[in-house]
């Protein structure tokens, strides 16, 4: 699924995407230009510098895609693109 970025995802909010990602049992990845991080890795997750109105695309392997997508739209840090 595709996402915008709404807020600049550094350490404190970078910690609290890690933390609900390692939530769940499946393969989470956040895809940006060329770079795929996993989305349970902090320094990938930093690694990417997310910005405001940039889009990325998340990639949820597993039965959880619905219920990640319902989480992480909550912290208000992403919105459907």
């Amino acid at each position: 699924m595709k996402l915008t970025v709404n807020k600049p995802i550094f350490a404190e909010s970078a910690s609290t995407l890690v933390n609900l990602a390692s939530q769940y049992p499946s393969t989470i990845l956040i895809k940006k230009d060329h770079w795929v991080v996993d989305a349970k890795s902090l320094l990938g997750v930093l690694a990417l510098s997310l910005q405001p109105d940039q889009t990325v695309e998340v990639d949820v392997q597993g039965e959880d895609e619905a219920a990640f997508t319902e989480e992480l739209l909550g912290t208000g840090y992403f919105s459907q693109a």
